[in-house]
This record gives C-alpha cells, sequence and structure tokens, in this order.
C-alpha cells in the first residue's frame, strides 16, 4: 500500500492507493477551517474529493460522509460525487462538522440498479442508503434492510449467503435499540441459511444516527454477485476472540475474498475483547485501544496481511473525553493510514473503544477472475 497526504487550504486527505492489480485508493478528507460554517466545510469536502479522483485518475465508487448534525447537514450534501453513498450522525472527533471517506477505483462502470445501489459489469455491489424505510421498531427495520437487499441479490442470480461479504448498521440510542438490530439479523439470517453452521457476514454494527429523525436504524452493504465457490473466506483469530454466536449475535470476525490479482480483506468491528467473551481491561481506555490493536492485528494475519496492507481505519469511541489519549496512540503508531476517530458508543456500553479496516494485498489466483 502507498500512502499519500494532500493538504490544501481548504482540506487535508488522507491516500492510500493499491497498485497491484486493478488500482484502488481510500483517501479520508478533513476540513482544513474547522472554524468554517457546516456548508463550507462540507462543500469543500465534495470539491476535494472530486479534485482528488482526476489526480488519481480513478472514480469514486463509495463514499461516507460522517457529520457532526446529520438532520441539519444532510440537506447541505450534493450528489456530485455520482456513486453509492451513506450520511450517518457520528461526529468527528477532530472538530470538525464532517469528515468524507471514499473508496476511487480505476475503470470504474458502476451504475444505479436500485435508489442507493449500485452495481459495476464485474458484479460488485456498493449499497448505500437505502429509501426511508419507518417501521415500528429496531428489529423490524433490520429485517426490512435485508429483505431489501436479498431481493435485488435475487434479481442478480446472488444470495446474501454467498455473496454479500460485508454489512454495517448504524444504531440511534444503540444501548437501547441494537438488541433489535440482532433479533432482526437472526431471523433473516436463520431463513437464509446462514449460521454457525454455514458462515455470517462480516459487519460493524455501532452508534450512528440516520438524518430522518424516525429512521432507528440505517444501513450499508458490500457484495460481489459473481463469487465462486471458495473465493470467499473468514478469519476467527481463535487465541484472541470468541466466536460471536456465543454471545448471541450473527457475524464474522472477518472476511477475505481472493481475486485473480489481489485479497481484500474486511475487518469487522472489533473491540477489546478476548476468547471466552470477556471485555479485556474494564474502564481503562489506554489498555482497551492497545488490546483491540491486537485483536485486529491478529485477524489480520490469519488472512496473511499486516498493518501495511490497511487502505483505512475507522475508530469509534463512546466517551469524548478519550479522544486525545486513543488519538496520540493511534498517531504515534499509524502516521501514515487514512483514518478518521468518531463519537460512536459501542453496542456493549463497556467498550470503551471498537475499530474496523480493509486490508488489500496482491495475490495470484488464478483460478479466479480479475479484481
Amino acid at each position: 500500500m502507498k500512502y499519500t497526504e494532500l493538504q490544501s487550504d481548504k482540506v487535508l486527505a488522507r491516500v492510500a492507493v493499491f497498485d497491484g492489480g486493478r488500482r484502488e485508493a481510500h483517501a479520508i478528507l478533513s476540513p482544513a477551517d474547522k472554524t468554517a460554517d457546516a456548508g463550507f466545510q462540507l462543500s469543500c469536502l465534495a470539491k476535494a474529493a472530486l479534485t482528488l479522483a482526476a489526480e488519481l485518475k480513478m472514480k469514486p465508487v463509495f463514499g461516507r460522509y460522517l457529520l457532526s448534525d446529520a438532520t441539519n447537514q444532510a440537506p447541505l450534501l450534493d450528489d456530485s460525487l455520482n456513486c453509492a453513498r451513506s450520511v450517518v450522525q457520528q461526529p468527528p472527533l477532530d472538530a470538525s462538522k464532517g469528515v468524507l471517506f471514499v473508496i476511487y477505483e480505476e475503470n470504474a462502470t458502476f451504475r444505479e440498479i436500485s435508489e442507493g445501489v449500485w452495481l459495476d459489469a464485474a458484479g460488485h455491489m456498493f449499497v448505500g442508503d437505502l429509501p426511508e424505510v419507518v417501521a415500528a421498531d429496531s428489529w423490524a427495520m433490520t429485517v426490512d434492510y435485508l429483505e431489501v437487499l436479498s431481493k435485488i441479490l435475487g434479481s442478480q442470480g446472488a444470495t446474501l449467503l454467498d455473496n454479500c461479504v460485508r454489512t454495517w448498521f448504524f444504531v440511534r440510542d444503540v444501548d437501547n435499540n441494537y438488541a433489535g438490530v440482532v433479533g432482526g439479523r437472526n431471523e433473516v439470517f436463520a431463513e437464509e441459511g446462514l449460521s454457525c453452521d454455514t458462515h455470517f457476514i462480516a459487519s460493524t454494527g455501532i452508534a450512528g444516527q440516520a438524518a430522518d429523525p424516525r429512521r432507528l436504524v440505517s444501513f450499508n452493504a458490500f457484495c460481489d454477485t459473481r463469487l465462486r465457490p471458495g473465493q470467499m473466506s473468514h478469519v476467527y483469530a481463535k487465541s484472541h476472540l470468541n466466536p460471536t454466536y456465543e454471545y448471541g449475535v450473527a457475524f464474522e470476525r472477518g472476511t477475505y475474498v481472493d481475486y485473480r490479482d489481489r485479497r481484500n480483506v474486511y475487518i469487522s468491528g472489533t473491540a477489546s475483547i478476548d476468547n471466552k467473551g470477556n471485555i479485556v481491561a474494564p474502564g481503562d481506555i489506554r489498555a482497551q485501544t492497545e488490546r483491540m490493536l491486537e485483536n485486529i492485528e491478529v485477524l489480520l494475519a490469519e488472512a496473511a496481511c499486516g498493518w501495511t496492507d490497511v487502505a483505512h481505519l475507522i475508530v469509534y469511541l463512546r466517551d469524548i473525553a478519550d479522544y486525545s489519549t486513543v488519538s496520540a496512540i493511534l498517531g504515534a503508531r499509524f502516521a501514515n493510514i487514512p483514518m478518521a476517530i468518531v463519537l460512536a458508543p459501542v453496542c456493549r456500553p463497556g467498550w470503551l473503544i471498537e475499530s474496523e479496516c480493509m486490508a488489500i494485498k496482491h495475490i495470484e489466483k488464478p483460478e479466479y477472475e480479475a479484481y
């Protein structure tokens, strides 16, 4: 992975570029002037993202705005990225009104096949924010999202079981509504054949608010509609982490997908936990951060990757007061990796911090199609 940092008078962009086959870049952009009004900051991000696309000679294929006040700020955004897009209230802890995470690809051919759902000629599918879903509770809303995705996959000859690689659930008032997400997901997965005897899906379930105050859950996903048997694998880090089904939730700790020219690794939201499911270092943010990073490192190693293969890192904190400590630890270790640290309580109150990442590594697997 090649890391660069680009700074103008309006935006700071940290970028990771993968050159091991079809080129791909991950970028996190933040406003330079954090005292400017929200409209100015957010318009600067969008313009910088398009400028970066031209410099990289790539197209944006997925973008997520992490905003300090989604209800008021979402109307200020435009659709200039022209790709799958997600908007979530997870206030950036760098004091900006918002940051923008973008994935770019070389020779991208994505088109919107359903509102919020973009598919390319190779079968890769990014699911941004889906049309408004207003259901009775977080359980019903989760069921609705997954059933919509299942139907869209079915229209492409694909299934949740065989072709959904990564999901995200952003939950309003996570302490009260996450149980509904778990129940709804378990219900649909049981119907679709996902179980501890088959596999689940890499996922993050974290606090985050949609712009619509009525929406208790928002949802994103990545799928590959042309996966062949054996192309998708999962990582467990059993020396450090327990299987998620032991405490009633249905997701994989991490997933990787092999192509002819690369391996894509998707690490789920990972916290400070041991292989018995216990919280490591309750109440100690420094120790929890170190254990979280150790857990991620073991997961990456199981996919034959390391930190130098990581394309981006998103870090979720429960307590804003922990930002300076965590920022110092991560800044010392990962000066180059595109990273955002946001305020987003984890689904279990004792977890003070959680993080997710994606890694890309060059491999040669001639039995599969190139990415």
